[in-house]
């Protein structure tokens, strides 16, 4: 068995600072990448939940072609369509940006050491996903404040595993922020996605693909 059938990755995709349409492409976007992955025969599934437009996301792909699955789907997605909430609206091209969240060993400056993990009470609408039990988890870095939770996982390992990829991305998101220097960092330059050459670009409500 080659490494590669063994390999896992978490993709963040997210709306930046895009309208609700963003989000809700985003929220399509799982459900896309989990029907081509099945045709790939790889395993996709959002780390949690996802019900309705979300800002962002995690997604696990493993299986051997998850590195090449990942490549082709890394950079800006379009959509080609009405808006599921304002029919009238006269734009059609809506996007959402898919990056890799680094492996822990890629951030060695985010330290085991420097992070506060807290057990919680889940919170939310009390739906099915929702714990009732205190194994949400509520990881805080220290030196920088960065805080992030997961909550829909049954078990307290597994909402700290999901908390600290989260903080990972917030992580290295601060980084990049910083060495760009007042640039714009990574999560608001999804708001600009746009104006780059969309990596693929679905269309209709069934969000089939447009060929090249």
């Amino acid at each position: 068995m080659s490494g590669d059938a063994m390999a896992e990755i978490i993709l963040h995709v997210g709306a930046g600072q895009g309208p609700r349409e963003c989000e809700w492409v985003v929220a399509q976007l799982a459900r896309v990448f989990l029907r081509e992955a099945e045709a790939a025969g790889l395993a996709c599934v959002p780390v949690e939940p996802v019900e309705g437009p979300v800002p962002s996301l995690l997604l696990r792909v493993s299986g051997s072609g998850a590195e090449a699955f990942a490549a082709a789907r890394c950079g800006s997605i379009r959509w080609i369509g009405t808006s599921p909430f304002r029919p009238l609206h006269k734009r059609r091209n809506w996007f959402a940006g898919v990056s890799r969240v680094p492996p822990p060993e890629a951030v060695p400056d985010l330290r085991d050491g420097d992070i506060r993990y807290q057990a919680m009470r889940a919170s939310g609408p009390g739906g099915q996903h929702v714990n009732k039990t205190d194994s949400a988890v509520r990881a805080t870095h220290l030196p920088t404040g960065l805080t992030t939770t997961s909550q829909d996982q049954r078990s307290q390992h597994a909402n700290r595993r999901i908390a600290r990829l989260k903080l990972q991305l917030m992580f290295v998101e601060r980084q990049e922020r910083g060495a760009a220097d007042g640039k714009r960092s990574l999560w608001e330059r999804n708001h600009a996605l746009e104006r780059g050459n969309a990596v693929r670009s679905y269309e209709g409500p069934r969000f089939r693909l447009v060929p090249d």
